[in-house]
């Protein structure tokens, strides 16, 4: 439970739906629909490259 804590709201919030995105993407490709799979999988990705930027940011205003 303190990892959590650690983690906070706004990244765990984040986290969750990088997950909730990867199973939609996959639930695209697999029903027939393979190139809406891949656009949508991509998403997570770049959702978390975008928060790491965040956190070096951030640290570096420390």
């Amino acid at each position: 439970m303190n990892y959590f804590k650690k983690l906070g709201t706004a990244n765990l919030f984040m986290l969750i739906l990088c997950a909730l995105i990867i199973i939609v993407a996959e639930y695209l490709f697999l029903s027939g629909y393979p190139e809406h799979g891949l656009f949508v999988g991509l998403w997570a990705p770049t959702l978390l490259g975008f928060m790491i930027y965040l956190k070096l940011v951030d640290n570096d205003g420390k």
